[in-house]
């Protein structure tokens, strides 16, 4: 996968980067985080500008994010009805991401950047929702973004001469982040449980009062 996008990438320049990362959005299999190695990779074979290329690579996700939200606003739970898009969100899956966002808010958001597979259909029930608006969505999703695009883009530009290293690191990153990420995500449950008994104990106190 690598070396195709290496080799497409060095014949079509930002242009094919930037397709990429948007159809990345909308479900494309093709993993988000290779497609912005690969941009890093041509740009430190001297093919592009590694500071243009992150650029790129934050308006590409960005689109493609805005484009899943923007169409669940759009549509609606009538975006169910569509066979490409129901693939994307079955039933069980969008009750389980409603489950999330109850549990976990804005978090989800933020924390779905960094979630293959899992991205396009939470994007796509936070427009459903209606409950975010998208200044709000594009905040969290972009604040996600500036952490993750500059890496994997950096990442791919420092190490373009030495590849079997670069999928090493490439795999530790992946390792840090995902760890970083379930250290939020307990955090995020051990303040969601800390409220639910603060507010448990109050009712019971107000009771009591009585």
């Amino acid at each position: 996968m690598l070396d195709f996008l290496v080799s497409f990438f060095t014949d079509y320049g930002y242009a094919a980067v930037f397709g990429i990362l948007v159809l990345c959005g909308f479900g494309l299999p093709v993993p988000e985080d290779i497609s912005l190695v690969a941009g890093g990779i041509i740009s430190g074979l001297g093919f592009t500008n590694h500071h243009v290329m992150v650029v790129i690579g934050m308006i590409g996700v960005l689109i493609g994010d805005s484009s899943m939200f923007l169409l669940g606003r759009v549509f609606g739970y009538r975006i169910q009805k569509i066979k490409f898009f129901r693939k994307i969100l079955s039933p069980r899956r969008f009750s389980h991401i409603q489950k999330q966002f109850k549990q976990y808010g804005l978090g989800l958001l933020f924390v779905a950047r960094f979630l293959p597979g899992l991205r396009s259909p939470i994007f796509l029930v936070a427009g459903m929702s209606r409950r975010v608006s998208y200044i709000t969505f594009i905040a969290m999703d972009g604040l996600a973004a500036l952490i993750s695009v500059p890496v994997w883009v950096y990442l791919g530009y420092f190490f373009a001469d030495n590849i079997d290293l670069l999928m090493e690191y490439v795999g530790d990153v992946q390792k840090l982040i995902y760890l970083s990420l379930a250290v939020v995500m307990l955090i995020c449950v051990i303040i969601y449980v800390k409220k639910k008994f603060k507010h448990k104990m109050q009712k019971f106190s107000d009771n009591e009062q009585k």
